[in-house]
């Protein structure tokens, strides 16, 4: 018989799971790997993801992880976006998402400007450069490359736009960032930089099922479907995703919504989920948090269709958000050092100024 569940129970589940509810998360690399990785175009959300969710917030320990201890990395890695990673899971999503190289086709290519024997010299040039010379700053990597190659036209394609010619390499595993210089940005090579970096990918067939379980531990229950756009941008190979979740089965278990979808959970949670009451508590979480990105935005039990739009905003800008019962129910904004709330529905004041006074302390 197939277990229902309520998302009120499904999301108290989530919140509890990615460290929300009892803000206890032990250090960042454990928040981070709970989470499967937290998205850090905004440098300042990325710290404020892991201080919400840490029993003892530590505004430094994110700069000594990178730099320092080096147990976290920076990179582009899902859907093309800059993601904090646990540098000893690194290759893992590497070889999963390496799965799909756009960069092989030449739609792709001709939409950046480059030849497919141009991205093939890049994709051989960078790793020789970083591992001779790195960490560099973006000029003097496409100053190797060019170098390298001897092709001059490649200095204009690859300082032009946000790295997108470079984003291949991340995925492959031979980019990651670097410490800062100067306030500039520098790359390295995971070969060199990380500790006990693998001499080689793990096989996409057991890495893919890693991440599966570690996506479902942390949001699921869930569809491959959502899995995919978490992980690829909707747009993985099916054969791929297929293989993934029927190498995962054994551990797998249907439950059914209430409103009659059926999602699939890891059987190790089935009675921490059935346990689960729905919680009546506010949380404020900052802007591009892991608790929406990995959700689809089209999930009405967790985005009121009428706040989508201002939480889910142009130029693909993930606002704050208020969440009550586990679903949204407004989004907030930092101003003039305080915090200014747009609620759309009423929530338990006192659990609300509860929320906001933290977060104005991790804020200050």
């Amino acid at each position: 018989m197939t277990l229902k569940l309520t998302w009120p129970q499904i999301l108290s589940w989530r919140l509890r799971r990615q460290f929300v509810s009892a803000a206890d998360g032990s250090d960042a690399v454990s928040v981070v790997r709970r989470l499967c990785g937290v998205q850090t175009q905004v440098a300042s959300s990325a710290e404020l993801a892991v201080a919400v969710r840490s029993a003892e917030p530590d505004p430094g320990e994110i700069g000594r992880a990178l730099w320092s201890d080096r147990t976290l990395v920076k990179t582009w890695i899902m859907r093309g976006t800059l993601h904090l990673l646990p540098a000893g899971e690194l290759a893992d999503y590497c070889a999963a998402l390496s799965t799909l190289r756009f960069w092989e086709k030449g739609s792709w290519q001709r939409g950046h400007g480059v030849t497919a024997d141009e991205i093939a010299a890049i994709i051989k040039a960078v790793p020789r450069a970083l591992e001779a010379e790195g960490p560099l700053t973006r000029e003097e990597l496409v100053g190797a490359v060019v170098d390298v190659t001897g092709d001059a036209h490649l200095r204009e394609a690859l300082t032009s736009g946000w790295g997108a010619l470079l984003k291949p390499l991340s995925r492959l595993g031979e980019l990651c960032y670097g410490p800062p210089r100067e306030g500039r940005v520098t790359f390295t090579a995971p070969r060199t930089w990380i500790p006990g970096w693998p001499a080689a990918l793990p096989p996409q067939e057991e890495a893919g099922v890693r991440l599966a379980r570690a996506f479902l531990g942390a949001h699921g229950p869930a569809t491959p479907e959502m899995f995919d756009t978490w992980l690829f941008g909707g747009v993985a190979r099916k054969a791929v995703l297929k293989g993934w979740f029927r190498d995962l089965a054994p551990e797998l278990t249907e439950v059914e919504t209430g409103d009659g979808l059926v999602l699939l959970a890891l059987a190790e949670h089935l009675d921490d989920l059935a346990s689960t009451r729905a919680s009546a508590e506010v949380h404020l979480l900052p802007s591009f948090d892991q608790y929406i990105l990995a959700a689809p935005r089209t999930l009405a039990p967790l985005i009121p269709p009428l706040l989508k739009p201002k939480v889910s905003r142009q130029a693909g800008w993930i606002s704050p958000v208020v969440v009550h019962e586990g679903r949204v129910a407004g989004v907030w904004e930092a101003k003039n050092g305080d915090i200014t709330l747009d609620l759309a529905t009423s929530v338990p004041q006192a659990s609300l100024d509860a929320a906001v006074t933290r977060m104005r302390a991790l804020l200050s």
